[in-house]
Order: C-alpha cells, then structure tokens, then sequence
C-alpha cells in the first residue's frame, strides 16, 4: 500500500488538457498510488476496493510541515490565498478553498470519460455525494440529489434545493417544482443561512493547510475563483461558496458552435478523476482531496479535528471512504482546541472503522453501496428522465420522484434545466459506440435507444443540429447494403418500445424483497414518488434491495422482417433530420419575400424533344455536360444555405442517405417485379442525388460510383417493363403511388434543386422503342461516369455488369429493329421492291448489333458476342428475304443481292463459332450457331436449285454451287449428338441427301454425252437416296418423306431399266426396285399407326378438336403417295411377269423363277382387283398394301436380293 510508484495510472482522455491548462499524469509521475485489486482488511471484514486514477491536474505530492505545539490557526500564515509551485494551477482547488462542485459536474466527468459511460461503469459522481449517499442511514441532514441514466450507468449530482428555488424566485425557473415542494414536503420553506461557526471552520482549515505546505514565502496574491474560469460568464457570480446554476441551456461546446455554452458549467473540475471499484460496483469518481507526502509517508490524507469535539461515526465514514476512493494508506489528524493546535496523530485507514466512538462495519457499509445502487438501477428505468432523490431533514424516509414526468405536466416542459446536459450525454455516448459500430454490432439497440430518447428530450425549434445529427446517425445503423441475417440473431425484442429499456426493470418489484413500494394510508406516503424506502434502516440489511433485473440491460433493435421495412425506417428518420435542417435554415438566413408580380418561372419541358432517341441524345448531352461541370465543384442551392455550414453538411448526408434507401427499396421491389413501384423509387433516389450534386462543392468518387449503380438499376428496370408490356396499366398505378413521407422528404429536395436532372431517365413511356432507348441510355450514363474518373479500374465488377447490360440493351434494341423490319417485309406486295423504311430499320438494328459487339468483345465475354454476332446473321438474312420478293413469281431466279447478304449471314456465322472457339466454351450457343449455319447454307443452296439463275449461270455451275452449299449444311448440321435438336438435324439431313439425289438423278435423265460423268452421277444419286432413306427412317414422324424416296429410288431403278437391253440386266433391275418396294412397308406402317390413332381419338374424347391429331399427317399427300405406289408396284409386277414368262419360254424351268412368277401373278390380280375397288377407305389400302408386300417379300425371298 506505500508504494510511492502509480502503476495503475491510465492515459487521459483526448481533450483533458485543454481544461484550464492543467497538467497531466504520466505513467510513474501520478501522485497517489492506485492499488492493483487490493483488497484491504479491515477490522476483521474483508471489503474489497481498487482504485485507478484516470486523470489529475495535481502536481506531484509535498510533504506536509509539521506544525508547533500552540501554533495559533486564527492567524493567517504569509502564503494565504498565494500561488506557488507545489500547489501548481489547482493550488486553490486542492487547498478547498473552491466553490462546491457543480450542479452538473457528473456530466462533465461523463464526458470526458464517454468510453466507460453507458456500458462499463455503474456510478459516475463527485465524492461528496458518493459520500453522503453511503452514510444515509447515520445522518439525520437532507439528502437532495439529481439521478439520470445513460446504459447502465447511472449519474448523480448534488440538487441544492436552496440554492434552486434562489434562483427560481429571480428567474421564475423551477417554480413548478417549488410549489411541488412546499405542497408535498415541506410547507414552510425558507432559506436556510449557514451559521458563522461554519465560515470559522472554514476559515481555519483553509490557514491549517497553507501553513502545512511549507510556503517559501515567494507567495503571489491569488485571483478569486470566479475570475479563474476559461471563458468568464455574466451568469457566474462571486459567490465562492454555492454551485452556480446555468442558465437555461444551450448545447455544449462540443455540439455546438456557440463558444458561450462553455461558461455553462459543464466542465470535469475536479482535481482527479478516480475509477473506483468497491466490491462489485465500478464507479467513476471526481476527488479535490489534499493528499499529502514525501518521506516516511508516500500518501496522507490531512485532517484538522477540534480537541473538544470526538469523532463520530458519520466522520469515520467520511473520513475512511476518502482514503479508499483516493487510495490513500494512511489519515494524519492535526488536533487543535479554539484554534491552537495541540497534537498529530496517524492513523492506517483500515483502523478508521475501529477508531473509539466512530465505530462501524465496513460490511454495513458495503450493503448500502449494494442496496442504493440496486434501488436506483430498479426504479430510474427511463433514460433522458431527471429523477430526484430526496431525504428530508431528520426524516427516515427516502422518495425517488420522475421530475421529467412532473415537468411535463406543466406549461413548459423543458423547463428542467437538466435537459439540455442529459440529452448531449446521450447523443456523446451513442457518438462514442457508433464510432466502434464495426467492432461490434450488438450495441445497434443501445444507440438507437439512446439517439431516440435524446431526440425526445430536445425542442426541435431549439436544437435542430443534434436532432438532425441524432436521426441521421439512427439512420446509419440500418444497415441497407447488407442482408438482414443479424438482426435475426437477436431474441425477439419489443421493437415498437420507445422507452428506454425492454427489460424486467419495468416491472414493479416484489415489496417484501426489495422494501415497500405500497402507497396505502400512511402520511409519508406519496402518490407522486417513482418509489419509496420506508426507512434508511433498510438499507442496511444485506441483499434487501437486491435487483431482481438484469445490470446490462439488453437494448431492443427492432427486427425488421423484408428490406422494405428496414429502409422505411431509415427514410423516417431521414425526414426528421431534413426537417430539422430546414427549419435552422429558416431562421439563420433572411431570404428575400417572393415578390408577388413577378411570376414563378416554371421550368416546363417542350414534349417533342422528350420523346424519341433524338430528345434522348440531347437529354444526355446535358447531362454528361453537368457530370463535367460537378467535377469542378459548381455549387448551387436555392435555399441559401452556406457552403460548409452544419446545415449544408448535415443535408449532404441526410439526402445521400435516402438516395441509398431508395435505391436498395428499388433493387428489391425490381426482384419482386414490381417494376413500376422499382422505377418509382429509382427516380427517388436520381432525383435525392441530382439535389446532392446541386449542394455538393467536391464530389467524392464513392458518390459517383452510386449514381453509376442507380443509372444501371434504372436501365434494369426500363428495360424490364418494355419486356413486360402487357402488365402495363399497373405498373402505370404502382408507379404513380406516392407517400406523405415520400412527398414530404420530396419537398425538402424541392428547397434546393428541381430534381430534373434524371428526368429522361425516370418516365414511365408507353412506347416499347421509347422504353428500350432509354434503358440503353442510362446505360451508357452509367459508363460515361465510370469514365470520369478512375473508377473503371477501381470497380471492375461493377464497369463489366454495365457493359453487359449496354450490350444486352442494344441486342433488344437491334432485334426490336430487325423485327419490324420483318413484319414490313410481310406486309409487302410481293412484286415491290425494298422500301427506304425496311433499309432505315436494317441500319438502325446493325448499328445496334455492332455496338452490342463492341461491348461484349471489350469485356471478353465471347458467349453473349456470338449471341449478337449470330443476331446479326439473322439480320442478313432478312436483308436476303427482303430482295427475293422482287420480280415475277414464275421468271422469280436467285438475285446476286440475295446471294451477297446469305454470304454476309455466313461470315457472322463463323465469326460467331471463332468467337467461341470451341464448344466446350457454351455448347448451347455452339449448337445454335452451327444450326443457324447450317440453315443458311441449307436455304442458300434450295433456292438456288429451286430457282436456278439461268440467265446468269450454266446449269454445271448452279448445280456445283447447290452441292457445295448442301455438303456444307450438312457439315455444320450434327446428326450424332443427342440432343432435342437431333430429330431436327436428322431430318434437315435427310432432306439434304433427297435433294442431292434428285438434283443427281435429274442430271442424269437431261445429260447425254459424257458417260464417265453419267456413272459419276449415278453413283452419287444412288448414295443420296441410300442416306436419305436411312435417315428417315430414323425419324417417326416422316412417313410420307420416306415414301416419296423410297418412290424416286424406283422411278431411278426404272430409268436405268429404260437404257438396258437384256432381259437378265432388266430382271435384276426389277428385282432390286421389287425390294425397294418391299422396304416402304416400314412408311406404310407408321402411316396406319398415325391413321389408326387419329381414327381413334374422337371416340375417346369427343370434345378434343381433330386439329390435335399428329400435324404430321397430310391426308392428301397420302393418298397422292398411295396411288403413285400402286400404280408403280402394279408396273414393275406386270413388267416382271413379262419378262420372267418370256424367260421361262426360251430356257429350261427354274423352280425359283416359277415361285417367284406364281407369287407375282397372284399379288398383281389382288392389286388390280383393290384399284378396281374405289370403295375401299384409305386404312383398307394401306392394310391391303402392307398385306401384299409381306406376301411379296416372303414368296420372292430367294429371287430378291
């Protein structure tokens, strides 16, 4: 305990110094030693107490002079009331010859200390109360003391009721709580005047300790204590010896930019202020005791006792708590008798509770520490409340009254003068924890309990700033760019509470555990206390108030269930900040009345120029030229508010603040697909952002970067809603629905700007072009400001999503343009040429791709650039389409222009497949391109075979051209792959072999001449037929196909039969078209199916249309197909019987030629007989035919190879 080092001393806060130029602690400078959790026993009673000192202004400890025997204290000794070096700027301080602390001094350690308030320490007060709180049930005098509570903190000063109502009789303050006081407590008020005994003892203390320093006589007269303040107040009197109330409050230095409010009193002027833990209660406490040392003793308290008087009980205390909170070892007692001093004495502060007459327990002591704090901690519940303790004089009972609710019943609610301090308190504490928001966000209730019930206690017309300040920080708790997932994590709080604390302290404790609370019969009852101890001898039976509620309170954060109602929150209180603004703005500048003959000009906007992509380039034009001009810091507001000013800060913030809100509100009602209610609240945050750019003199890169996010979530949603036309008259509702809140935070942002500046981008059009052209402007607004600074390559994400986004845009603007262009060609006469319009639109929708390109190519996205290369194509073959109309149907030859644009379509066709490279890279969009591809290719080569330019080719050429396209189509066309597009692929296939065999056999049947030729094509004809027949035969639904070329294999077979001469070569040619024949049993069998199936259904369900049986089918087309194959099957018999009856005459009998004679003459009189029957129906036919070819097959099995 003597150790002479201060090892606990702690860094002061930031700010300490600038008090009155004090002088500060520094690690082993301090002068009291602060015990490290020592516990000291005392009096057998172990009660534990540490103490740290957290600041001093004192300077390093003297030793005390020893007086003489008979040294006469009346006389003042030659260092009176003089400075000196020991004694240091605080000398007077130390000395106690300073007034008596403040009304609000807990406040002024509060704030200084703002980390430990609300949170790590319980008590914060001057000594003296602490003091006279503990020795309550000992003392009959008057207890008055003022209790608030910020967290879990709670701060008591003295509330002189004297000194008070003085002032109320002067002033006309407080004259509610006087007639109070008269009605309930004390009738016969009067001012009580301290007695000369009182000033004698004084006085004589004052000399006792000037001459125990050790004065060097190089002493200069001392000023006055009022004449030592930082900045001298009219308020402050020269009374040295009652607090000197403020007058009715401002804000605080700290808060405000009044340089008066300092003078208010709410500064730390003690000499130390000491963190003192006694037992398990933290307390933060402010000291001027002298402490003296040197020597043999490194820390004494000095006490002046008059002889004739012992101690008592009540000086014991006082005496021991003083060592304690100072960590003092030990008290030196100078006695003296009228003033002449007699003896010293030392003695160890643990032997203070034994001493002769003053004996007590120090554990009595502890359970009244216990028992008032858990009282006060159970009853002052509501922070921003001013409750008063009160004891009368020589009474047992002590009351605990809510002076805010007593205040608010009278005319003037902010009369309570402890308002003001309170209310910046809480603001202090919540500033405090939001700066340390990030390290742990499970103080968000705390805050926002705190900033709402310091909002409550402040007059908005007196204190804008902090209510501006209050709400905007309540703002800033809700985090809007991040999920909701921690508010969840909470329990389920009472979040419409705007009280202090959803917690048990609300409750009213049980009477028989923590004292009475009945408010029966008995006279000392009050109906107006909060609470009431019956008698102070409670207070010393152990755990007799112990608090049933919880110490930490836990502060509710409301929990809000969507994103909707998050951002709702911020934007109220967003409001009330920027009406907090607007009122201060109202009274601080004197703007010019409206004169009322000069009309408001009105800035009305010419509707020609709104519409269409041309008003929209001039809309953007303007607008990048403001982007420009921000980059300088133009500054313009039409409310006058001064650059710098808080007013112009606070505004910044607050409308930046709901240009976010609504912005996150917009990206949710856009996923929910409310797309008029997304736009709406887009051009709610464009138009708080165009006010931010119109205040804003240095425009931050961060703001920039929003306003892009905005300008691409507004592209977002134009876009959505040209895609969802037909939902439009309610999205036209949704969009032009509009809150009082909305209107209200409008009209602030009316104040200062016209909020035009995003207008081309935030109407609602009906036109589907109108929508898309300017969903790609914003778009490229968007781009434009990544450019103006260096936020392209500080934001890669977000400048990659607005290029795919302007891309994306431009392929639905191109497409858009490629599909009128189409629907005109429709609509046009076939003979006409292509009109100007077609051509305009082809321009428009290729300058679209091709941007759309650009884009996609800048940020290598090669997937979507196929996409639009592959569009382009597309165009090119509408291009195509669009030049085969002209001239007449029957002269109708492939033009040049058409071959040009199918040629161009290829070339963005491979473009398209080099982009991607492989198909791994997208094998969907590698599969749809190859398939474009192939089509082009397809149509390319059929009608150039379907409409030969003759009169500008040879057949030779035209006929190598078809087959070089068709082996093309066939290239990029993949039949083995399984996919839903392979029956697709299989039949283009095959289409494409039919055709090559047809062009082969047609060839074939108009060549004469060159044979080697004539056996090429042959043999190329018969290959085509093969692969055609083999791929339809794959597909189901190509019956009729099959047929047709299985028939076109025959008509092949029986030309060459034509050009044979010998009956064997004949008979073989027959044979094999015989078998052809034979093999369309597999046709013929798909088609009965289909046949059976459609002849089925209507019985099955009579109200199922006939137009949903198989489309495949084509009724004529059978029919026309089955009479070609009889007559067909019926030749190649009859030529077959011919030729084997004459065989069979010249040679000898062949048993199988006979069978296969016999089985033909049998199937060929059936056949005959079924044609002869024109009653039969189409099933019958084909029944019959299957039928037949099955005889066929099995009677000339071993002649038809």
């Amino acid at each position: 305990m003597g150790d002479s080092k201060e090892a606990g001393a702690e860094a002061p806060p930031a700010g300490a110094a600038a008090r009155g130029g004090l002088s500060l602690l520094t690690q082993g400078e301090s002068e009291e030693p602060a015990a490290q959790g020592s516990a000291l026993f005392l009096g057998g009673n172990e009660v534990k107490s540490r103490a740290v000192v957290k600041y001093s202004s004192a300077p390093p400890r003297t030793a005390f002079a020893r007086l003489e025997e008979k040294t006469d204290l009346k006389l003042p000794p030659a260092n009176w009331l003089r400075e000196s070096a020991k004694l240091g700027p605080a000398g007077t301080t130390i000395l106690g010859n300073s007034k008596k602390s403040k009304p609000f001094s807990s406040f002024g350690m509060a704030y200084d200390f703002i980390d430990s308030v609300g949170n790590d320490v319980d008590v914060v007060s001057d000594s003296e109360n602490i003091k006279k709180l503990l020795k309550i049930p000992y003392s009959k005098s008057h207890v008055s003391m003022a209790v608030h509570r910020v967290g879990r903190t709670l701060l008591l000063d003295e509330l002189d009721i004297q000194e008070l109502f003085m002032r109320s009789s002067q002033t006309g303050d407080w004259t509610w709580l006087k007639e109070f006081y008269q009605r309930l407590i004390d009738q016969k008020w009067q001012r009580k005047k301290k007695s000369k005994e009182h000033w004698y003892q004084k006085a004589i203390l004052s000399k006792f300790l000037y001459y125990s320093i050790n004065g060097d006589g190089a002493a200069q007269p001392v000023p006055a204590a009022a004449e030592r303040q930082e900045s001298p107040s009219s308020d402050q009197t020269n009374d040295s010896h009652g607090p000197s109330w403020p007058a009715p409050f401002e804000m605080p230095s700290s808060v405000s930019e009044d340089p008066s409010a300092s003078s208010q009193g709410l500064k730390n002027d003690f000499v130390r202020n000491i963190l003192w833990t006694f037992e398990d209660i933290h307390m933060l406490v402010g000291s001027n005791m002298p402490i003296f040392g040197g020597g043999r003793y490194p820390a004494v308290s000095l006490r002046l006792r008059d002889n004739n008087k012992p101690i008592n009980v009540l000086t014991g205390i006082d005496y021991w708590l003083d060592n304690l909170i100072c960590n003092v070892p030990e008290l030196v007692m100078c006695f003296h008798v009228n003033g002449i001093v007699q003896k010293y004495e030392m003695i160890k502060t643990e032997e203070i509770p034994n001493l002769e007459n003053s004996n007590f327990s120090t554990k009595v002591i502890k359970d009244i520490a216990q028992n008032i704090l858990s009282f006060l901690k159970s009853n002052c519940t509501k922070e921003g409340h001013t409750y008063w303790l009160f004891k009368a004089s020589g009474s047992d009972i002590v009351k605990l009254y809510d002076l805010t609710t007593l205040c608010e019943e009278t005319e003037d609610k902010y009369q309570n003068p402890f308002t003001m301090p309170v209310a910046i308190l809480l603001y202090k504490v919540a500033c405090n924890m939001m700066m340390k928001k990030n390290q742990n966000k499970k103080h968000y209730g705390t805050i926002r309990t705190l900033l709402l019930n310091c909002v409550k206690l402040l007059d908005k017309s007196r204190h804008p700033q902090i209510i501006a300040s209050a709400n905007y920080m309540l703002s800033e708790l809700f985090q809007l760019d991040e999920p909701k997932k921690e508010e969840s994590s909470e329990s389920p709080l009472n979040e419409n509470s705007d009280e202090s604390y959803s917690e048990e302290e609300e409750e009213m404790p049980d009477s028989d555990e923590n004292g009475s609370y009945s408010t029966g019969s008995d006279p000392s009852d009050d109906n107006k206390a909060v609470a009431i101890i019956k008698s102070v001898g409670e207070l010393s039976v152990p755990e007799k108030y112990k608090s049933i509620h919880q110490i930490r309170p836990s502060c509710a954060f409301p929990v809000c269930h969507d994103t909707e109602e998050r951002c709702r929150l911020v934007l109220s209180y967003v409001l009330e900040g920027l009406k907090s603004v607007d009122s201060s703005i109202k009274k601080e500048s004197d703007l010019p009345a409206a004169d009322p003959n000069t009309p408001i000009p009105l800035k009305y906007e010419d509707e020609s120029t709104r519409g269409g992509p041309e008003g929209l380039e001039k809309q953007m034009a303007l607008f990048l030229d403001k982007m420009g001009s921000l980059q300088k810091g133009n500054y313009s507001s039409q409310s006058g508010m001064i650059p710098g000013s808080w007013q112009h800060k606070m505004k910044l913030q607050l409308i930046l603040k709901s240009s976010k809100a609504y912005y996150v509100l917009s990206d949710a009602a856009m996923s929910l697909q409310k797309y008029g209610r997304a736009l709406r609240y887009i051009k709610l945050a464009l138009q708080s952002h165009d006010t931010y750019c119109c205040l804003c003199t240095n425009m931050l890169s961060e703001v920039l970067l929003f306003l892009s996010q905005y300008l691409t979530l507004c592209g977002d949603i134009q876009l959505m809603l040209a895609q969802n036309a037909n939902n439009r008259a309610a999205h036209l509702e949704e969009f032009n629905y509009q809150t009082k809140e909305d209107q209200e935070i409008l009209h602030s942002l009316h104040k200062e700007s016209s909020c035009q500046g995003f207008a081309w981008a935030t109407d609602l059009s009906t036109d589907l072009e109108s929508q898309l052209s300017v969903s790609c402007k914003c778009y490229e607004a968007a781009n434009e400001i990544l450019q103006f600074s260096d936020l392209k390559s500080q934001n890669p994400e977000h400048y990659v999503q607005v290029l795919k986004r302007m891309g994306n845009v431009r392929n639905e603007i191109g497409v858009f343009y490629m599909n009128q262009a189409a629907a005109l060609q429709s609509e046009r006469v076939v003979s006409k040429s292509v009109s100007a319009a077609e051509q305009q639109l082809w321009k428009k929708s290729f300058s679209c791709f091709e941007k759309g390109i650009h884009n996609f190519e800048s940020i290598d996205d090669a997937t979507n650039a196929a996409l639009l290369l592959c569009n382009t194509g597309r165009l090119m073959r509408i291009c195509a389409q669009a030049h085969c109309g002209a001239g007449d149907e029957f002269k109708r030859e492939f033009s040049p222009e058409e071959g040009l644009y199918y040629n161009k379509a290829v070339d963005y066709y491979l473009k398209a497949l080099r982009s991607l490279g492989t198909r791994d890279i997208h094998p969907a969009v590698w599969d749809s391109v190859n398939w474009e591809l192939s089509t082009t290719y397809f149509t390319m080569a059929t009608l150039q075979q379907d409409y030969a330019p003759l009169s500008r080719k040879a057949q030779e050429q035209i006929e190598k051209e078809v087959s070089e396209a068709m082996m093309k189509s066939l290239k990029y066309c993949d039949v083995d792959s399984v996919s839903a597009r392979q029956p697709l692929c299989q039949y283009r296939a095959a289409t494409i072999h039919h055709r090559l065999a047809s062009m082969y056999h047609s060839c074939l049947r108009n060549q004469v001449g060159d044979e080697h030729l004539r056996k090429q094509h042959r043999v190329l004809a018969d290959l085509h037929y093969s692969k055609a027949v083999k791929l339809f035969q794959l597909l189901k639904d190509a019956p009729c196909e099959l047929l047709r070329v299985q028939l076109e294999r025959v008509a092949f077979a029986e030309f060459q039969m034509t050009s044979q001469n010998s009956n064997v070569g004949k008979l073989k040619t027959l044979s094999g078209a015989l078998d052809i024949m034979v093999r369309t049993k597999h046709a013929f069998q798909l088609i009965r199916k289909e046949l059976v199936e459609e002849f089925d259904q209507p019985k099955s369900d009579e109200t199922t249309p006939a137009a949903e049986s198989s489309p495949s089918l084509n009724r004529e087309e059978v029919v026309k197909l089955l009479s070609i194959f009889e007559s067909r099957l019926s030749f190649l018999l009859l030529q077959s019987i011919k030729l084997l009856s004459s065989t069979k005459k010249k040679t000898s009998s062949n048993i199988e030629e006979d069978v296969v004679l016999k089985t033909n003459k049998q199937i060929y009189s059936q056949l005959l007989r079924a044609t002869a029957n024109k009653n039969a129906t189409l099933l019958e036919r084909i029944d019959l035919l299957i039928h037949l070819l099955d005889q066929l097959a099995r009677g000339s099995g071993g002649a038809i190879q």
